[in-house]
Formats: structure tokens, sequence, C-alpha cells
């Protein structure tokens, strides 16, 4: 199949031996040889955080195949031919002369090894705090398996009582979960105004209601400024806000992609900051491959140039390069930007466009909040999700959908990232053919019942407003009523300040009591009531009335709780 007999692939963790294992399979040939700086090759750098737990007993469950067998240079060698230097830097790509400078980082002897067809999968580099004592002992990242490592041995000692996790992304609340499992008294500090940054703010503040509900601090809109020690060892963190005592610190505020190489090699860097590739992920340079966390995508809902690191993307783009590189012509599509995670027993993720990115990208959206049941209601372990979809307005097209839930979410995102991939629209999705069983979903799926309500918006039959205009309205001191249609116990158990209830059952009788003059906004426990509530004030004439999204289980401000 190829004319290609040398491939040289750098970088072994994910897109790398993927496309080493995949040109073995098109061309049993070739001589593949596979540079690794670290000590570990192939291994799942997702599961680390899981390692912490303790959910993942060793490490070497990560470096193994399905089948049980490490991953080890011998592995490669043995099972598939591929020769593996680990301990080993590229340091220099000679385009001309076809080469690339590797050195030996146990020896310092640099060698040079000839190519026809270079890989280049040398990932993202974790961005490094600089900051007043960022040295000290027990300041930790977590951005390769020696990290995870050097984590588990910091936590099996004994010592740590105390941790403050820096930043509010996927890998710190991964994290934060092993170490709340661990009994680590634990905070997360975070610049930004909300943690999961890249998810609206009502998925971001129902990760921080669950964190606070398992005993986390959070603290979000602070700048942290230094790393205080005592003898060596940290102690402490200080923000701009406060200091917070701490046996151990993970800094974990996202990544970069690595293209030092790439750069001095004279390749183009995308205007998303990593390794500009094409379809096929050539470089600019039609003998250089670029795959993983260290290359540019393209997103599919905008058709932009973007950066997604992640693991099974690695994996996909290393596939595609391992077919190309040995005389395919394998495409890679793009992303859509997905991401899943667990924060401590919420499930919580996303798919397409988020409802500031689609702003941002200048679509004239509609949004609907739907909590719902992952399963049947009467099913005994049924539990509730929160699903927000983003659709234009024009179109109806699906551009996005977020979930959070103690249920099932990801298969929620699942469907939502196929209709994605195929343009479809809410229409479409309103009437999938979904499975069902008690056991597995509901007669009306949560994800189908979005679709209809973002139909009912689309189509004029409803009008909807999400909880933060709501707040903003209050905030900015609206003259509007805020109307609980829940019943007086559901009340009294909770309730949102300044708001006026009339239960649903007494809204004919009280009706006069509502201002004809007024915006109206009602809401309920999911807003199902709420809905019912506005279509009765229409027919009634009260012309200016609105339901709020998602209702109580998608406010994500203060409530007033009964004591006790």
């Amino acid at each position: 199949m190829s004319t290609a007999e040398r491939i040289v692939v750098i970088g072994g963790v994910a897109a790398g031996p993927k496309a080493a294992a995949k040109a073995r399979r098109c061309n049993p040939r070739a001589r593949i040889t596979m540079v690794e700086k670290g000590r570990h090759v192939s291994y799942g750098g997702c599961g680390m955080p899981y390692l912490i737990s303790g959910e993942v007993e060793s490490a070497d469950e990560l470096m193994a195949t399905p089948m049980g067998t490490l991953r080890t240079p011998e592995f490669f060698k043995k099972g598939k031919n591929i020769d593996v230097l680990i301990r080993h830097e590229a340091t220099r790509i000679d385009r001309d002369a076809k080469q690339v400078e590797v050195k030996n980082l146990e020896t310092g002897k640099t060698t040079a090894l000839d190519y026809d067809k270079l890989v280049l999968a040398v990932g993202s580099t974790a961005t490094k705090p600089d900051l007043p004592g960022a040295d000290l002992k027990n300041v930790l990242g977590l951005a390769c398996m020696e990290d995870a490592q050097t984590l588990v041995a910091a936590l099996n000692s004994g010592k740590i009582k105390r941790a403050v996790c820096c930043g509010g992304g996927l890998v710190t609340l991964e994290t934060v979960h092993g170490l709340v499992k661990r009994g680590v008294e634990t905070a997360v500090v975070c610049r930004s105004d909300q943690i999961l940054f890249r998810l609206d703010y009502e998925m971001g503040a129902c990760a921080r209601r669950e964190l606070e509900k398992g005993g986390v601090a959070v603290y979000t809109g602070e700048t942290l400024k230094a790393f205080i020690g005592k003898d060596g060892t940290v102690c402490a963190v200080e923000t701009d806000k406060r200091r917070i005592e701490a046996d151990m610190v993970l800094y974990a505020k996202g990544v970069k992609p690595n293209t030092k190489l790439a750069k001095e090699a004279g390749l183009a860097i995308g205007e998303s900051g990593a390794i500009q590739v094409d379809e096929c992920l050539r470089t600019s340079d039609p003998d250089i491959y670029a795959a993983g966390d260290c290359a540019e995508t393209t997103h599919l809902v905008t058709g932009k140039h973007s950066y997604n690191p992640r693991g099974s993307t690695a994996n996909k783009m290393g596939r595609v390069v391992g077919v190309n590189a040995t005389g395919g012509s394998d495409t890679f599509p793009g992303v859509l930007g997905n991401l899943v995670l667990r924060v401590l027993n919420l499930q919580i993720g996303k798919v397409g466009l988020t409802e500031k990115e689609a702003r941002a990208e200048g679509y004239d959206i509609e949004t609907v909040i739907v909590p719902g049941f992952d399963k049947a209601h009467f099913y005994p372990d049924a539990d509730r999700v929160i699903l927000k979809l983003v659709a234009d307005r024009k179109t109806g097209k699906l551009l996005g959908m977020q979930g959070a839930g103690h249920g099932e979410v990801v298969k929620r995102i699942d469907v939502a990232t196929a209709m994605l991939t195929l343009g479809s629209d809410v229409y479409t999705l309103a009437n999938l053919d979904l499975g069902y069983a008690p056991p597995f979903g509901s007669a009306m799926d949560p994800i189908i019942t979005a679709a209809n309500v973002m139909k009912n918006k689309l189509e004029g039959r409803a009008v909807g407003i999400s909880p933060v205009e709501v707040k903003k309205k209050l905030d900015d001191g609206g003259d509007f009523v805020f109307l609980d249609v829940r019943n007086d116990d559901e009340y009294e158990e909770e309730h949102i300040p300044g708001t006026t209830l009339i239960p649903l059952g007494k809204l004919k009788e009280r009706m006069g009591e509502l201002p004809k003059d007024k915006e109206i906004i009602g809401f309920c426990a999911i807003s199902l009531r709420a809905y019912a509530a506005c279509l009765t004030l229409k027919a009634n004439g009260f012309e200016n009335v609105k339901f709020m999204d998602g209702g109580m289980a998608a406010w994500p401000y203060e409530r007033e709780a009964k004591e006790g």
C-alpha cells in the first residue's frame, strides 16, 4: 500500500501509539520508531484522577491493554515490531535532510533518525504557576503519569489532611472527587466567576452546589497571589481575598499545545495556537503529520479552526494519521467540543455550542432548560437530570446541549452529539425513536421533552425566560411579578426570596390579585405547571406572561429553606 519505509512518531501517550499501531497494520514492512521523553508509553491519562481516588488500584491498569498486558517498549517491539525509545526527546527536525535529532535524556547522547513520514504527537503542556512559592514541595500538577504517581505517594503518606485545587476545569474537578473520597479537606480556587467556565452559568452552578454539598469550599472570582511555605513544603495558598491552609496544592489551570518543535522547523501554526493541519492531518509539510493535543482541528458547528485537547480525539486522529502515513487518504472531519465528567456524584457535560458561545458566534438563538427523569419516574432508581438546548431561532437547527444531574446525563449528550454531527434540527430530535423500557428511560425522554419545549418556543406557543435573565431583573429592581405556582408545602420547604405564591389549583379564583399591566414570570418545580399557568393567564387577558425555564430545579441562586 505504501512507498514509505521509515516512519518516525514523536510522542508516545495517546495519538502517537495509535498512529504507530495503525501504520503497522497498514504496512507490515515499514520501519516504525516511536520517541517518548517520559518513562511510560500508551497509558490512559484520562484515568489518572481515578488512580488518585483509588477506583483504579494501580498505575499498571492505566498502562495495560484490555487483556491486561502492559504496554511497554518490549510489548510494542515483540507484538507490533515497533521500536520505542523512552526517555528520548526530539530536539530538532531537519526537513531538508528528513531527519529528527533525538537526545537520550539518561546519557545526554544525541542521534539522528531518518524518516520518510514524520508524525508529531507531542501533546500539550500544563500551565505552570508563575507565582512565589511555586517550587515548594507538594505544589503539584497532573499532566503525566509521573505526576499522578507523585500525587498518590503524597496522599498515601498520611500527611495530607487539607488540599487546595487551583482552577475550575475538568482535571481539577475530577481530582477533587478523589481527594474527597480519601477524606481530604478540599477547597477549589478559580479566577473565573464560575467553575466549569466552558459551560453556561446554570450548569456551572449545578457543579458548585454538588461540591459544596459534599463539603468542598469553592472560591470563585479570586486571583492566586502566592503559595506559602514552611520548611520547604507548602502550608497555605494566598489569594487576593483570603489565605487557605493546605498540605498540598494541585495546580491545574489548563494546557497549551506543544508547538516549539514545529515552530522551529518552520511548520505553520494555526489561528488556535496549535499546529495547523488539513483534513488528512498533514501539516504545511506534506511529509509531516500532526495529531492529538498538539494539533488544531475544526469545530463541526461553526466550521472554524479550534483547539480541543481530549484523549478520545487524540486516538481518532492517530488512527487517521496511521492510515495516511502509509499511503492512505483518510480524513478527520472535526469535533463538537464534547466534554463529560463526574463531579462527586453528579454527571455533567456539553456538546456543540453553549449559549454564550453561540451568542459570541453571532447566532440568533433560543434556549430551553428542562428537568426530567433519566428513567421512568416510577422506577426505583430513577433520578433527575437537567438539560439545556441551544438552537437557531430561524431554522430550528440544534447548536448545542448541556446537561447535569445525578441521573444518566451522558446518554443524552451522546444523542445530541449524533444529531449535531448530522446537522439536524430540534423538530427531528423531538421525534427520535429512542429505546424505551422503564429501567432505561421514560416514554418521553428528557431530551425529547426539551426538543418539544423548544418547538413550542420557536412556534410562538410558549415564552420562556432563563433563570439568569430573571436574576438580572431581580438585581436591577425590575417591576414584575415573580409567581410561584407550587403548592404551599413545596413553598415552605424552600422558596426563592421575593416571590408571590399562588398555587396553580387556586390561580383562577385568585387571578384578581395579579396586575394585568405588569410582566408576570411563573415557575414551579420544573415549570410544567408554570406553563399551564401562563396559558390560563393568557386566556384571561394577561398579555405579558412567561415561564422560567427549569423552575426550582434549575434555579442556580439563593433559596430560603425551612429551618430544620
